[in-house]
């Protein structure tokens, strides 16, 4: 069996293929897919150029493989498009297994970020790929920018009022991808992945808070003072926006919900906020 991972050279991709071969995969087996191939030279695996503008790219680097991780690009208003490119070739090359990873909820979440997944889900189930669908929580990852501006300040502002977020680690998602690629059973699930604790933000103060070892205090925004700040720390109107739509979705509960599927996939309990937190400190 031969896996195609996109976005390789991606902090989730790097982290998909490390626990590929932990687990025991064959390196001649793995194909790293990125449209800057130098990046992917220190994977330990077989490389390919894979540029979704380049469809002619991305039939190439799908020769021979039987199953595709579609990591969902990062490019907001253009995912769509881009992985419409790859479902088309992945057709085309009679790919067993389709994996990709979507967002929580994703064919009826409010979630500013949810109608490029949903597009997405729609054309995979329409292309008849045998698929797995990963529909992945928010990384920890994410809260580097706030981690740091909060142990500075000792103040944690945002408009998320109290919603919750089952936040895991990028390396407790990418073990998920790795155990759908590798294992058999998985085709026409959907799964929805979150950490084993869906915590507020008064909480995450507090684990920055334990991280800093100074006091960090949660500072609920309006959307309006919300924007606002944004607009003044000088980012662009649409930017803002979106930021503030964002927030507004995780405290109507877009990312509170928490099963165990995460942790039963992995076979371990995923990874807490203060040690997610603390892994970028």
């Amino acid at each position: 069996m031969t896996i195609l991972v996109t976005g390789a050279t991606g902090k989730l991709g790097r982290l998909v293929i490390a626990s590929l071969l932990e687990r025991g995969a064959d390196p001649q087996s793995i194909v790293a897919g990125a449209r800057d191939v130098a990046k992917a030279e220190g994977l330990g695996v077989r490389v390919a150029r894979l540029d979704y503008a380049d469809p002619s790219s991305i039939t190439a680097a799908l020769d021979g493989v039987d199953s595709v991780l579609l990591i969902s690009g990062s490019e907001v208003g253009q995912r769509v498009a881009q992985h419409e490119a790859v479902i088309d070739a992945a057709t085309q090359a009679g790919v067993t297994k389709f994996v990709y990873t979507s967002a929580p909820k994703a064919t009826t979440s409010d979630l500013v970020l949810a109608p490029e997944h949903k597009a997405t889900e729609e054309l995979i189930q329409a292309s008849g790929l045998p698929s797995v669908i990963l529909r992945n929580n928010w990384y920890t990852e994410n809260y580097a920018a706030d981690l740091a501006r909060a142990a500075e300040t000792g103040v944690l502002a945002a408009g998320a009022g109290d919603g919750r977020v089952a936040s895991a680690s990028r390396k407790d998602f990418a073990d998920a991808a790795a155990v759908v690629l590798l294992e058999d059973g998985h085709i026409g699930e959907v799964y929805e992945l979150g950490g084993d604790v869906a915590w507020n933000y008064a909480d995450l103060a507090a684990a920055i808070a334990e991280i800093s070892g100074r006091d960090v205090t949660y500072q609920p925004l309006t959307a309006d003072e919300q924007r606002a700040g944004l607009l003044a720390a000088g980012l662009d109107e649409g930017t803002a926006g979106f930021v503030v739509a964002l927030d507004a979705g995780i405290g109507s509960g877009a990312l509170a919900d928490t099963d165990g599927t995460l942790a039963r996939l992995i076979g371990r309990p995923t990874t807490p906020l203060v040690d997610g937190l603390r892994s970028i400190a």
